[in-house]
């Protein structure tokens, strides 16, 4: 697993464009404090076949165009991790990669049509899947999609890849760091081998460390690890353990990630290991471990999820303002935000159904059309800015909202404010800013499934998944 968290909602950003968040298996009312991972609003099964199928010249028309920020997924992974329900495929037949990037090419010059000629990028970010499944030659021409085609110039913007350790390879490394990549995210999720087998994750840690010595060689001004708690059999040492070993490689940035086990993944197949209730106080447990170990260790909290060295780069990395739209999305499992209208391509899990839309991408010669997506509403533009704004450990100035919408948070969202001050998730900001407490932070994946709108959550408990 691996996501992209420069350019998700923590900061980035993970990735506003990454393939898809975990779908809620736990209700609201089921007090567990893990139900979703929100990193965009409305969740992409709250998407639905567009039957006008607008074209994107009219959705691109008057919207600001000055610093948009661009991802390109690349749907394809060298294994699928047992918690992962991301939309990759597993591995590729012979010329399924070089058929995919030019299909990535074909929808790059419909889209760059559609925008205005004086569009500018002011952040990119390659996500997955894994991207460096790609080859180094492979990677060449991703990056020459991006600049040549979309015009976004990959040496004066901030670019984030992810990486997988079997597939960060001297040769990709070298291609990335040419081409300007500023943060290199790398999927570890456990140094401990027994864990990572049983997260149905087949790595050895000497595999691990060779891969970030490798990066570290390649000079990324940012270097991003990913960690997982909550894996069966781990324990407060052994978590403890893994960040250790995380810190010896000094990162600019850790993230820190809830196990979940969700539906058609290789781990719900196997069942749940304990009842929810041990299991929603063991990871609670491991996550504030994690958390007073990184701050202890001179780290500032971002979000619930990541964490940033002191004095670590920043512009660099990849700062994306999750509130805002203006994100151009490119790949099969890519989504795109414009003011009105959210849109992607269909999404699934299950092996078979993520393999016949790759092939349905790939067989596509017109991209001019808008396919999956769901259209915004006032008031869901409201939610969604006090939504990700709120899951930021810095929180949201109410004079900030106003200004934008007209009213302030209080008089929109009474209930569920009034809700969180009750179950002490809120800080005291003077009236003046919105800021979670640290209980309220520890609940961020409870405080996010609150504020969905009912339509939303309608919408996404019909979706039959695939």
């Amino acid at each position: 697993m691996t996501v992209t968290p420069a350019v998700t909602p923590a900061v980035t950003p993970t990735a506003p464009g990454t393939s898809a968040s975990p779908a809620p298996t736990a209700t609201p009312e089921s007090g567990s404090p893990y139900q979703s991972y929100v990193y965009a609003y409305p969740h992409k099964t709250a998407y639905r076949a567009l039957p006008e199928r607008p074209p994107l010249r009219e959705l691109w028309a008057g919207e600001p165009q000055h610093a948009l920020s661009l991802y390109l997924h690349i749907p394809f992974c060298e294994v699928r991790c047992g918690f992962c329900n991301l939309f990759t495929r597993i591995g590729s037949p012979e010329g399924l990669t070089t058929a995919y990037l030019d299909a990535l090419d074909r929808q790059a010059a419909a889209v760059r049509e559609a925008l205005a000629g004086d569009a500018r990028f002011a952040l990119a970010a390659f996500g997955g899947g894994t991207p460096t499944y790609l080859s180094a030659g492979e990677l060449e021409r991703l990056c020459d999609i991006a600049e040549q085609r979309m015009g976004a110039d990959l040496q004066a913007v901030p670019l984030s890849v992810e990486a997988s350790p079997a597939t960060a390879t001297a040769d990709r490394l070298e291609v990335l760091a040419a081409r300007g990549t500023t943060r290199l995210s790398l999927g570890v999720q456990s140094f401990v081998d027994r864990e990572a087998r049983s997260a149905v994750r087949p790595q050895k840690r000497a595999e691990v460390e060779a891969a970030l010595g490798r990066i570290r060689t390649a000079g990324f001004p940012v270097l991003n690890i990913d960690l997982i708690y909550g894996i069966d059999g781990q324990t407060e040492a052994s978590w403890r353990h893994s960040l250790d070993a995380a810190l010896a490689w000094q990162p600019e940035e850790l993230y820190l990630y809830p196990l979940y086990v969700r539906p058609l993944t290789g781990l719900a197949r196997r069942g749940e290991p304990e009842g929810q209730a041990a299991w929603d106080a063991r990871r609670l447990a491991l996550y504030r471990t994690g958390r007073d170990h990184l701050l202890d260790r001179g780290y500032r909290q971002v979000s619930m999820r990541m964490f940033r060295r002191a004095a670590s780069p920043q512009a660099t990395a990849g700062e994306y303002a999750c509130q805002t739209d203006g994100m151009v999305g490119l790949g099969c499992g890519a989504r795109s935000y414009t003011s009105r209208l959210h849109y992607s391509f269909d999404y699934a899990v299950d092996a078979g159904e993520v393999r016949g839309i790759i092939d349905a991408y790939v067989a596509t010669e017109d991209f001019h059309r808008a396919e999956y997506g769901r259209y915004t509403t006032p008031e869901e533009a409201r939610r969604r800015h006090l939504l990700q704004s709120l899951l930021q450990a810095e929180g949201m100035e109410v004079a900030d909202y106003r200004a934008r919408f007209g009213s302030a948070p209080a008089e929109d969202f009474p209930a569920e404010l009034a809700a969180f001050e009750a179950r002490g998730w809120l800080a005291d900001g003077n009236g003046r800013r919105l800021v979670l407490s640290p209980e309220g932070l520890a609940h961020s994946d409870a405080v996010g499934p609150l504020l969905f709108s009912g339509e939303v959550r309608r919408l996404m408990a019909e979706y039959e998944a695939k």
